[in-house]
């Protein structure tokens, strides 16, 4: 049955729910939030709807100014509309999908869903966010229809950017309405997607909460610090920089106690889950009310005090005497050569093979999460892609924990489990008996996971529809250097992948852009693909290559290299095929002209979009700053001032102004409506990238380099400059800013013209690089990229 929603309510507008109001606005619904009236009302204030409605309007008014942004753009917001339960709840008849956000108390839910089951209208879907309390309580006494539509949302904190989407149905929830939820929460709310047992904490935070209590437990029996364990559980294995006790801060200590407990308590027969304890320097905290960021202070503390540096002194707690002490730096061999490996696979292996206190840590750890997680199933899940689904996209983890252990390799595992003591599920002894050796492989272009029931691999469900280009490693490419590999993704579609440090610019990704443009046109293919599975599309042009040229006065090389920069750019518009480009996470200087010139860009949702060069002391370089001219050319229209919309596209390069979406990137002018597109799913993109190929090569024409690009010259150069210098009175630029600013506007308006005219994309392209290499040659400008090279953070000089 197909079925199509448009409207939704949500009933709770706490931190969750507000959050999901405003994700459901993200993707185009309309939403109804609905809260409690105060319970303190004065007498004349009881017929006020102002103040009848003011805790789910101060909710909505705390969520749009959040920060990270919880819309994708504040306009969204005009979808929420805001009422209370005792004078709004009958406008639920509307809405296609109801969900629960209150209070954690299965009584108050069984309340509200009493009152949802009288307003529904009949075939709607109800659902509740919980994040432990079973599901199937929450069904007693409801009518037969709600309860075949009834079934688990557990979204995870913040909604907006946590992709983990936990579907719990019960025992009446109807096959349709489950894999409705599973194919909406991927397609249209970008999800990732996990189908849960109703089983206590569902899966993130059964194995999550786990791996955070197992590693409470060693820190002690080894000897180990909090900043210490924080470091060593953080992006050095793959993980975020919260670590372990910082992300109890981040959560909320009695928050994570209470998860402990419950688990504990409601899981009688996890005999691992039993020796799980609330350590008692964790109580310490709770009895003070020291909860984390909440209260100020948790296992870390922040002062007022400031380093030499000027950053704020944080202290940490000594988990033997419960007092806040200074930090010490962090000094482990093991994370030290952990930190000189790239590949994660190799580094989980390097602890392995360490002896120090450090990589005793990660060792114990792990093989606990190996054993915990290889026993929950099949209680908790059929299968362990979805233990390994859940733990990546709700707690942010590069690899779960059946990827860990293929990591360190599945016999390994075994072998130092059954040394720790800790008991591993006899499926996986059965597994490797006989003769499987690990629990994914790649296998023609798709990734296979070891499926228990049938003891052979599978293709993970729903997989097909991705493009994951780690799975097409088995393959020959068909083409690469250092910096790119050339991937065939089927039907006569390329696929160029970055694999320089941070998919940064050099010389190998712009050689390989146009070497993979020419096997293109020249072969027997369809079009391109530019595209990654990395965090980051690129993070722009390779500055240290800028910086040696710049600081050797070598501009001769600048100039050859700024000018194939351009012209790769330009090439991406101008062959003989289609080139689309697919991107997530930062799309910054050169990455954004690129995507520019390409003939769409397929931009995940959480792309973060823009040219940031002027951070930098420079100009966009790459055809970047050419381009702006030439879409404010194309906004001019017959009797149009034209100098606001000019301002506009200047102000966007001024100010080196990201988009903190795609959505918002149309804003800010770096996407155009008539050819790009939003992927809300980020691991779509480069799959809705190749259709786009598909689409555009059945009747493609080669484009014709412009000559019609209409600057203003002196005129607009009066008004840019006059816009700069009330940029440089309001403080919001320096005197190096406006001289930067002055050179944008000097290419902006075509250079010093006598008045408007016609010019060439070329022309635009030689001023840019022209100015390009002026800055290039300035002090300020060159501290600034030695400024950020150092320190990765731009100098305002």
């Amino acid at each position: 049955m197909s079925r199509r929603i448009t409207k939704a309510a949500v009933l709770g507008s706490g931190v969750m729910g507000s959050g999901i109001a405003c994700h459901l606005a993200n993707i185009g619904m309309e939403v109804l939030m609905l809260d409690i009236v105060p319970r303190d009302l004065p007498e004349q204030q009881q017929l006020n709807p102002k103040a009848r409605n003011s805790i789910v309007d101060g909710a909505l008014k705390a969520a749009i100014k959040s920060k990270p942004a919880a819309l994708y753009n504040k306009k969204f917001a005009s979808r929420i509309t805001t009422g209370n339960f005792e004078d709004d709840f009958e406008k639920i008849k509307d809405a296609d999908w109801i969900i629960e956000v209150v209070v954690e108390r299965l009584d108050i839910k069984q309340k509200v869903f009493e009152k949802v089951d009288q307003y529904r209208k009949r075939g709607s879907l109800v659902t509740s966010n919980t994040s432990g309390i079973p599901i199937h309580l929450m069904t007693e006494g409801r009518s037969e229809d709600f309860k075949q539509h009834f079934c688990g949302t557990h979204f995870f904190n913040p909604p907006r950017y946590l992709r983990l989407l936990e579907v719990i149905p019960t025992k009446d929830t109807k096959q349709e309405v489950i894999d409705f939820f599973m194919h909406f929460g991927d397609v249209h709310l970008g999800k990732q997607t996990v189908l849960c047992k109703d089983t206590p904490a569902f899966i993130g935070n059964r194995i999550g909460v786990y791996a955070m209590g197992k590693i409470y437990q060693l820190t002690r029996e080894i000897g180990l610090t909090v900043e210490e364990v924080d470091k060593l559980t953080g992006p050095a294995i793959g993980r975020p920089k919260s670590g372990t006790y910082r992300l109890g801060d981040l959560v909320g200590l009695d928050t994570a106690a209470h998860v402990i407990r419950g688990i504990k308590e409601n899981c009688p027969e996890d005999s691992q889950a039993q020796l799980l304890t609330v350590p008692d320097f964790m109580q310490f905290l709770i009895d003070n009310n020291f909860l984390g960021n909440k209260s100020g202070q948790g296992f870390y503390k922040k002062t007022k005090e400031r380093d030499e540096k000027g950053r704020s002194v944080i202290l940490a707690l000594d988990l033997e005497k419960k007092e806040y002490v200074p930090q010490k730096k962090v000094d482990f061999p093991s994370l030290k050569q952990a930190k000189q490996i790239d590949d994660l696979s190799r580094r989980i292996r390097s602890f392995f093979e360490a002896e120090d206190k450090g990589a005793e840590l990660i060792r114990k750890s792990l093989v606990g999460l190996f054993s915990y997680a290889s026993n929950r199933i099949p209680e908790i899940a059929d299968q362990l892609h979805s233990i390994d689904a859940a733990l990546r996209s709700g707690f942010g983890w590069d690899v779960g924990p059946f990827e860990y252990w293929d990591a360190v390799g599945v016999e390994k595992g075994l072998e130092l489990a059954n040394e720790q003591g800790e008991p591993v599920a006899d499926w996986v002894k059965e597994m490797v008996e006989a003769g499987h050796t690990s629990f994914y492989k790649a296998e023609d272009g798709q990734r296979k996971y070891y499926d228990i029931d049938s003891k052979s691999y599978q293709t993970i469900p729903g997989s097909e529809e991705f493009i994951i280009l780690d799975n097409q490693r088995d393959k020959a490419p068909v083409m690469k250097n250092s910096e790119v590999i050339l991937h065939d993704i089927g039907e006569g579609v390329l696929c160029l992948e970055f694999v320089s440090m941070h998919n940064s610019i050099g010389e190998g990704v712009l050689r390989g852009i146009n070497e993979a443009i020419k096997i293109a046109e020249e072969g027997d293919w369809k079009g391109l693909v530019i595209g990654n599975n990395a965090t980051n599309f690129t993070v722009g042009a390779n500055l240290m290559l800028i910086a040696m040229f710049a600081y050797q006065q070598e501009f001769d090389d600048l100039n050859l290299a700024v000018n194939l920069f351009q012209q790769t750019s330009m090439r991406c518009r101008y062959s003989s095929i289609p080139v689309v480009a697919a991107t997530q996470g930062y799309t910054f200087g050169g990455g954004c002209e690129f995507i520019m010139h390409c003939d769409a860009a397929m931009s995940a949702a959480e792309s973060y979009i823009g040219l940031v060069e002027v951070g930098v002391g420079l100009i966009p370089g790459g055809a970047g700053t050419k381009e702006f001219a030439l879409r404010a050319s194309d906004a001019f229209h017959e009797g149009d001032v034209m100098i606001p919309t000019l301002i506009d596209k200047f102000r966007t390069i001024a100010l080196a102004s990201v988009a903190t979406s795609a959505h918002e990137a149309f804003n800010h002018g770096y996407l155009l409506p008539h050819k790009d597109h939003v992927v809300v799913n980020k691991d779509r993109n480069i799959a809705e990238a190749k259709k786009k190929v598909l689409e555009l090569a059945d009747n493609y024409i080669q484009p014709i380099q412009r000559t019609d690009v209409h600057v203003l010259g002196r005129g607009g150069l009066a008004s840019l400059y006059a816009a700069a210098n009330e940029l440089f009175l309001g403080n919001y630029a320096s005197e190096h800013d406006i001289k930067i600013a002055h050179k944008v506007a000097w290419v902006l308006c075509g250079g010093d013209l006598t008045g408007p005219q016609k010019v060439s994309e070329q022309y635009l392209l030689d001023l840019e690089r022209e100015a390009f290499l002026s800055l290039c040659g300035e002090k300020k400008t060159l501290e600034r990229i030695q400024h950020m090279l150092t320190t990765n953070k731009p100098l305002r000089n």
